[in-house]
């Protein structure tokens, strides 16, 4: 089942969001002090912003956050966040979670979906090449930056 997030479930979210993160980060997760507890609870209850939530068996197995950006055009959205437990990986949980996030970004009037990923997180760049994401021509990588950008063609274009 895919729905929307509550503010009561950020602390989950938040553990979630670090198991994930920390298998493609070596040397530990960067802003170990930050409160993601907070942000998360931030970003289900921004009011211009969306978390999805994939629950299995009553618990949270993946979570995806999205909005239009700052500046973008009106038809662009930003997949911010969007992760999947790692004790449930390869169970099609991901590519639902993202037909999820197509479903409500076209329903929304949304043409474009960027995203930003690790250039060590091989493993989320293999599911977006999947799912139809590509670099994004006008954001290539600069130098030294560690993330690649992708675009995502929601209408089918």
């Amino acid at each position: 089942m895919i729905r929307t997030a509550v503010s009561a479930e950020a602390e989950v979210i938040a553990d979630l969001h670090a198991r994930a993160r920390s298998t493609y980060y070596p040397d530990g997760l960067p802003q170990a002090d930050f409160d993601w507890v907070e942000a998360w609870r931030g970003s289900i209850e921004r009011p211009d912003g969306h978390v999805l939530c994939a629950v299995e068996q009553g618990r949270i197995a993946g979570i995806a956050s999205f909005r239009t950006p700052d500046g973008a055009p009106a038809e662009t959205v930003k997949l911010f966040q969007f992760h999947v437990d790692p004790g449930h990986w390869r169970s099609g949980i991901g590519t639902a979670l993202h037909a999820a996030c197509v479903e409500e970004w076209r329903a929304d009037g949304k043409r474009a979906a960027v995203l930003d990923v690790h250039v060590d997180n091989r493993r989320a760049q293999a599911f977006y090449t999947r799912q139809g994401w590509v670099p994004d021509p006008g954001n290539p990588p600069a130098e030294g930056d560690h993330h690649l950008f992708l675009r995502y063609a929601v209408g089918g274009e």
